[in-house]
């Protein structure tokens, strides 16, 4: 069984550029690892089949098997799809195959052989043309033509076979294994006029979901996965749901859940005290902090989050300030830079947080939570010079340059059309590009000198670890003091 369509969310899991599905790939298959291409491809085929299951029942209405073709191309992908029809067929489907260009390979030959011998048709496609319509010929479409390796334009037949898919064409429900046939495998079917790609009913995704499942508009997404170890899910940093029971397949999305979504939302917010996950991406030990200097820390652990892909923007930190009253407002701002000194961000000096900041001490946390990791700091505040402000402002994009002039920050506003009009009088005032535009006096940067940076990693039960530096005053000549705090 797989979960209930509003249980899961695509948007909290993974996606995998074409690069990195090769990378993972070839990961599962080295020599540490040892996983054969026959291995993934037995276990990506059932998850196919599987998920097709899940929603396309063996018997269809009016008692009648449901009939399957599954399309098969060359390469894997195809494997793919000859593992799902042999297992399809033992499911209680009416399975035939069409493999319009066979690879002589042994694996690919035994694949054949064993379809074949559970007399499982194999069926040329000029003569699946010729007797009508796929819609009458065929319940449900495995379409297992073209795998995330597939570059170019299709060759004949496989450009006739996409044709007939096509939404245009009227074909019968198709379910896509890992990348709907024809769609550029990070940017989809976006780039294409509308009809000119097949929209399939149902994908499934394999390991992870490639870029191009962003795209993707139908009933049906589901992902087959379990086989990925926690060796590959922690190298590559994937976000994977969990599956249920024993399962080979879950459901991450599609449109045939948005029946469910407003019950779901409902469910949840009944249900927020009970939202945990359990913290075990690692650990801190002493040994491995003590003589550092933690902004050499952060630095690591900073890079760590950059090339983890944790985020779009793993430099958004949360700074907290307070008034002259003691009252504290906090807010996302992204962080422009760090060296010795501490950390740099940029903003209006005049809006609240630079009132606030005035008082010469801020606090920021960073949460990167794919890596299960956050950084605490506190320190005293300055201005950066105004040189240095200066060079930052104009290495911003033009527009950004413009619209710290156009921006009261933190003012009132009468509304949009009173900024758009403000903004068009100074895109009209600046519309010279060979004249740069002044950096305001109202605009720069903030240094925060830190005495206190807490490294955090999450661990199981709550009990977390957290290893703190601090020192009396933002001084070269104070030692940092390394200590751990309970969680």
């Amino acid at each position: 069984m797989a979960t209930t369509a509003a249980s899961l969310s695509s948007d909290a899991i993974s996606f995998l550029s074409q690069a990195d599905a090769i990378a993972v790939d070839q990961e599962l298959m080295g020599s540490v690892l040892g996983f054969s291409v026959d291995q993934l491809m037995e276990l990506a085929g059932l998850s196919a089949a599987c998920s097709l299951a899940a929603e396309y029942p063996p018997e269809a209405p009016g008692g009648l098997l449901r009939r399957v073709l599954v399309l098969a191309g060359p390469g894997n992908n195809g494997g793919d799809g000859l593992v799902a029809a042999r297992h399809l067929h033992h499911f209680g489907y009416d399975v035939k195959v069409c493999y319009p260009k066979p690879t002589d390979k042994p694996l690919y030959n035994g694949l054949v052989k064993q379809i074949s011998s559970l007399g499982i048709p194999l069926v040329a496609w000029h003569d699946l043309t010729a007797a009508g319509p796929l819609s009458a010929q065929a319940d449900v479409v495995v379409d297992a033509l073209f795998g995330f390796s597939f570059s170019g334009q299709p060759r004949p037949p496989f450009d006739d076979i996409i044709r007939a898919l096509l939404p245009g064409a009227s074909p019968p429900p198709i379910v896509s294994v890992d990348i709907p046939s024809g769609w550029h495998v990070e940017q989809g079917d976006s780039g294409a006029p509308p009809g000119a790609c097949l929209q399939p009913d149902m994908l499934v995704s394999l390991t992870a979901p490639k870029m191009c499942a962003k795209y993707f508009k139908g009933a049906h997404h589901y992902l087959g996965g379990r086989f990925v170890p926690p060796a590959v899910r922690d190298r590559f940093q994937l976000i994977l749901p969990p599956y249920p029971g024993t399962a080979m397949c879950v459901r991450i999305g599609g449109t045939a859940a948005d029946s469910n979504k407003a019950a779901a939302a409902a469910a949840a917010q009944a249900k927020v005290a009970d939202m945990r996950i359990s913290y075990e991406r690692g650990g801190l030990q002493e040994a491995d902090f003590a003589g550092r200097d933690p902004l050499q820390l952060f630095d690591e652990w900073f890079k760590a989050a950059v090339t983890g892909k944790v985020c779009e923007e793993p430099n958004a930190i949360s700074l907290a300030s307070t008034n002259t009253e003691g009252r504290p407002s906090v807010r996302v701002v992204l962080l422009k830079g760090y060296d010795q000194r501490g950390f740099v961000f940029y903003t209006n000096y005049a809006s609240r947080k630079g009132d606030d900041l005035a008082n010469g001490h801020a606090a920021f946390s960073i949460y990167w939570e794919k890596l299960q990791r956050q950084v605490r700091v506190e320190g005293v505040v300055e201005k950066v010079p105004e040189e240095e402000s200066t060079e930052y402002f104009h290495s911003r994009p033009r527009g950004s340059q413009i619209g710290a002039w156009v921006s009261s920050q933190s003012q009132p506003c009468r509304d949009r059309e009173e900024l758009e009009a403000r903004n068009l009088e100074l895109q009209q005032r600046f519309s010279d590009a060979s004249q740069p535009v002044p950096k305001p006096p109202h605009w720069g940067g903030y240094l925060i000198r830190p005495t206190s940076i807490e490294f955090w990693q999450g661990r199981p039960s709550r009990l977390h670890d957290r290893i703190r530096f601090r020192r009396a005053a933002p001084s070269d000549s104070e030692a940092w003091v390394m200590e751990r705090l309970q969680p």
